[in-house]
C-alpha cells in the first residue's frame, strides 16, 4: 500500500491512501488529487502503481514536474521520494498492508483531498503574502488584543510593550515597560525577552532569546502575534 502526504509550502494538506493502479494529479476537478495552484496544469501528471512499485508521469505540464528537484518525464519512485507540482509537495511513502474496513472500500482506493482545508491553506497564504507587501518586509500580524491588524517589522529593533514609546503595545498587568525586543539581523528576525520573567512567550513557552520563524506565534502579556516571514 502507498500513501501520498500532500503538502503546501511545508504546511500539511491531507494524506492520500492509494491502492488504485492509476491516479491523476492536476488542478481541474476531474483529477484524483486536485491541486489548486496557477502553477498546476490541468492535467498535470499521473503516478502509475504496478508490482514492481510506483512511476510517476509528466503530462507535458506547462512548469514541469520535479522528482527530489530534478525535472523529469518519467521516473520511478522510491520510498520518501518527494514530488514537486506547481507550489505543492508530494511525499511518496510505501506503507506495509493492513486489513481495510468497509468504510476504507467507500472511497474506491482514494482519499480525496479536503478542498475546504486546501483552500483555506491557500487563501491564508494569500493574506500572509499581502501583509508582507503592505509592510514592505516581515511582519506581525495582531491575533489578540492588539491596536492594530499589522506591523511592520521595519526596524533593526522593534519593541513591545506598555511604554508610551515603544513601537508596539502590549496588554497585561504584569508586561513591563519595554517587555521585548524583536531583533533584525539581514533577513533573520529573533525576539528577546528584556523584561518580567513569563511574560513574553513563543508558540506558548517562555523565552529569553529566540529566532523566528514563519507562523510563529509571540505572547507578551495578554497579547499576541503571529510572525509572518518575508519569502519574496
Amino acid at each position: 500500500m502507498a500513501e501520498l502526504i500532500v503538502k503546501y509550502e511545508d504546511k500539511i494538506v491531507e494524506r492520500v491512501v492509494v491502492e488504485k493502479q492509476r491516479i491523476s494529479v492536476g488542478r481541474t476537478n476531474d483529477n484524483d488529487i486536485v491541486l489548486e495552484n496557477r502553477g498546476v496544469s490541468r492535467r498535470h501528471c499521473t503516478i502509475e502503481f504496478n508490482e514492481q512499485g510506483a512511476i510517476v508521469i509528466d503530462n507535458e505540464s506547462l512548469n514541469g514536474t520535479f522528482v527530489n528537484n530534478r525535472r523529469v518525464n518519467e521516473e520511478s519512485l522510491r520510498d520518501q521520494d518527494s514530488i514537486a507540482v506547481g507550489k505543492y509537495t508530494l511525499v511518496f511513502h510505501v506503507k506495509e498492508s493492513e486489513p481495510q474496513s468497509d468504510a476504507d472500500h467507500a472511497f474506491d482506493g482514494t482519499m480525496i483531498l479536503s478542498t475546504k482545508k486546501q483552500k483555506e491553506i491557500v487563501e491564508g497564504d494569500k493574506r500572509d503574502r499581502e501583509t508582507v507587501r503592505r509592510a514592505g518586509g516581515s511582519a506581525l500580524i495582531g491575533e489578540q488584543n492588539t491596536e492594530f491588524k499589522d506591523y511592520s517589522l521595519d526596524h533593526d529593533i522593534t519593541t513591545i510593550g506598555k511604554a508610551k514609546f515603544t513601537h508596539i503595545k502590549a496588554r497585561g498587568f504584569w508586561v513591563s515597560g519595554i517587555q521585548a525586543k524583536i531583533v533584525r539581523e539581514g533577513a533573520v528576525y529573533s525576539i528577546v525577552n528584556v523584561g518580567r520573567k513569563g511574560q513574553a512567550r513563543l508558540n506558548g513557552e517562555a523565552v529569553t532569546s529566540s529566532l523566528l520563524r514563519n507562523g510563529d506565534i509571540i505572547e507578551v502579556g495578554n497579547t499576541s502575534f503571529r510572525f509572518v516571514e518575508d519569502k519574496r
